[in-house]
């Protein structure tokens, strides 16, 4: 099954309360994930509001599947 932009109703963006669901951590944990660099780079929406691309989550999390793996 080919993946169509045009009718994709997925969001591109997640917030990062969507990022903690996704990935099974806190807000603590990806943060510090996110200072250390071990986690994709957030997406500035404002002062105090920034969101993930939810691709670059998705492919971080298989990255990690497949890591245990080898």
């Amino acid at each position: 099954m080919s993946h169509n932009p045009a009718n994709d109703n997925t969001p591109a963006l997640i917030s990062l309360n969507d990022a903690c669901r996704l990935t099974s951590m806190s807000r603590t944990m990806l943060n510090r994930y996110r200072a250390e660099g071990r986690f994709p780079v957030a997406v500035e929406l404002g002062e105090r509001r920034v969101a993930f691309v939810r691709a670059e989550v998705a492919a971080w999390i298989n990255a990690k599947i497949e890591a245990r793996a080898a």
